[in-house]
């Protein structure tokens, strides 16, 4: 890969009249149609990690699209902010999921992209975004969850899974405690999927993202989780996409 070949092109869409504008990432010395990874951003909307992380995808060796769920040019700059853009999502799963079939099927159609070997990672909000495109069925090979919410949308119960699963939990993460750890394992094991867990001591929620600094609420950078949990998704995609990029 040659980092002066990189290059970034908004991707504007819209769903259900909101306009939104995800960000494609690939490397142009690449040619043809690659496996695309999309990444699902955090309460806080498409924001500068999410887009580090797209970026990566196509160091890696695949296109990156840095997904936005919440519309063109929204983000939260509080928590007050970020909690009144995620919230009518939780509240609303089968709209959630709708958005988020739109923007798999956003990437399936952009042209340097093979539409079958398309996966999908996210982060705390982001990850629970993921989970539910394996739970509805769209068109993903696999998914990867990182200090994900779990909570189960209600909608899926007699689904049958078929995308791989991977979820990278802090096991002190108080968003994600133990029983919601084991209703997952549960709940996939019940769907048939192909699922992983991967529990790291001493990690609590968030613990990818260098700027989170709240451990009284459970909410933490923690380097050794991240480093080895990024370090894993590495071979979950390959397995995903059949064996490297």
């Amino acid at each position: 890969m040659n980092a002066t070949s990189l290059q970034w092109r908004p991707v504007e869409h819209v769903e259900n009249g909101t306009t939104l504008e995800s960000l494609f990432v690939h490397d142009a010395a690449v040619s043809g149609r690659r496996p695309a990874v999309i990444v699902c951003h955090t309460w806080a909307g498409r924001a500068a990690p999410m887009i580090e992380f797209a970026t990566l995808m196509a160091r890696w060796g695949y296109r990156g699209l840095a997904a936005d769920i919440f519309g063109k040019g929204v983000l939260g700059n509080s928590r007050e902010e970020c909690e009144a853009l995620m919230m009518p999502f939780i509240r609303d799963r089968a709209a959630l999921q709708r958005r988020l079939s739109q923007v798999v099927d956003v990437a399936a159609g952009l042209p340097e992209v093979d539409p079958g070997n398309i996966a999908a990672v996210g982060f705390c909000f982001g990850g629970l975004c993921v989970l539910d495109l394996a739970r509805i069925g769209a068109n993903v090979r696999g998914v990867a969850s990182f200090h994900g919410v779990l909570a189960p949308p209600g909608n899926t119960v007699a689904n049958r899974i078929d995308a791989k699963i991977v979820a990278y939990h802090g096991w002190d993460d108080p968003l994600a405690p133990p029983e919601a750890v084991l209703a997952l394992a549960a709940e996939l094991t019940a769907a048939k999927a192909d699922w992983q867990l991967h529990a790291f001591g001493g990690a609590m929620h968030a613990f990818t993202a260098v700027e989170a600094n709240d451990p009284q609420n459970g909410i933490q950078y923690h380097e050794p989780t991240a480093r080895r949990s990024v370090a894993h998704l590495r071979t979950f995609l390959a397995e995903c996409f059949g064996g490297g990029t």
